[in-house]
């Protein structure tokens, strides 16, 4: 007689156990991204729930016009961001993306701090479908068309 479990068991067991650590990474892997996720928000949301302290996010909205200021230091720039509802001062340390403007989108990566103000460690500004590159702005269509046919030739 064997003393072993019947090759149609072994087969079994090998799947249960293979099934249960499937489970426990994918729960692994779910609790690791939930605490590294970065989460979106509007100003209106960040001041009706705002996210714990520390807590990497996302805020995304207008620059307020008359809002940037670039502080003494030459680096730090101040501004706020709203959405046509309310408006999140920002605190940002570093060099601005070129499309950074009053009246653009943006959205900065960081986190809340205490006061209320947003320090963002990042910033993504956005345009609309209408952008058009510095270079070809002063230019009439004609001439564009002609200038990116050049680069593409």
């Amino acid at each position: 007689m064997s003393a072993g479990l019947a090759p149609k068991h072994q087969r079994l067991v090998l799947i249960l156990v293979a099934l249960v650590a499937l489970i426990g990474a994918a729960l692994l892997a779910a609790w690791a991204l939930r605490s590294q996720a970065s989460y979106f928000y509007v100003p209106s949301d960040m001041v009706a729930t705002p996210p714990e302290p520390g807590r990497a996010v996302r805020l995304g909205g207008m620059v307020q016009a008359g809002t940037v200021k670039t502080l003494p230091d030459g680096v730090t720039v101040t501004f706020a961001v709203g959405d046509g509802k309310t408006t999140v001062p920002v605190r940002y340390a570093g060099i601005l993306p070129d499309l950074f403007t009053e009246g653009s989108g943006v959205v900065a990566e960081g986190h809340l701090g205490p006061d209320g103000t947003f320090s963002a460690d990042t910033l993504l500004a956005k345009h609309d479908e209408n952008y058009v590159p510095r270079e070809l702005q002063d230019m009439t269509e004609a001439q564009a068309r002609a200038a990116v046919a050049e680069t593409t030739q």
